[in-house]
């Protein structure tokens, strides 16, 4: 797998679709006229958020979740990780482990999510853990994708000499 990861067509096409799936969630948020919830963790607030939807919306939500919110974490998640194993050497693997943990995590509140959106409420109190665990794993594993990016390109120069 690693091999299909650190490749540049790979490294692109997980690039494009990260970006497609982007605007794809602000498209359908536009089109159903609701919020996400996903970067919400205060259990109270998400009940709230999600209680006044209406049904229409709950369940756009519902399937942007069960749908796009599948896909998108296994794309961000695996560029990031690719761009670690990539530009990281040895250290790779260790500092792709953010990345690989936060396409579990994401997925796990995806879940929690589906439950509440489909009417239990009571399951959304794990995203008081879940969506912080979440974003603090995805800022660490953008950051060393970023910092393996920004390498990569270096490299890539050519040196004066």
């Amino acid at each position: 797998m690693k091999a299909w990861l650190i490749k540049n067509r790979t490294l692109w096409s997980l690039f494009a679709l990260t970006i497609v799936l982007t605007a794809s969630f602000t498209a359908v948020m536009r089109i159903w006229d609701f919020q996400l919830i996903d970067n919400k963790w205060d259990p109270d607030l998400v009940r709230g958020i999600v209680s006044a939807f209406t049904p229409l919306q709950r369940s756009a939500h519902l399937w942007t979740t069960a749908t796009l919110d599948v896909i998108y974490p296994m794309s961000y998640g695996l560029l990031f990780a690719g761009l670690a194993l990539k530009a990281f050497g040895k250290a790779g693997p260790l500092l792709a482990v953010p990345a690989f943990a936060v396409i579990a995590v994401d997925l796990a509140e995806g879940v929690v999510q589906v439950l509440g959106l489909s009417g239990n409420l009571d399951m959304l109190a794990h995203k008081a853990w879940l969506t912080p665990l979440k974003l603090g794993l995805f800022g660490v594993a953008a950051i060393l994708a970023l910092g393996a990016l920004i390498g990569l390109i270096a490299n890539r120069r050519p040196r004066a000499g």
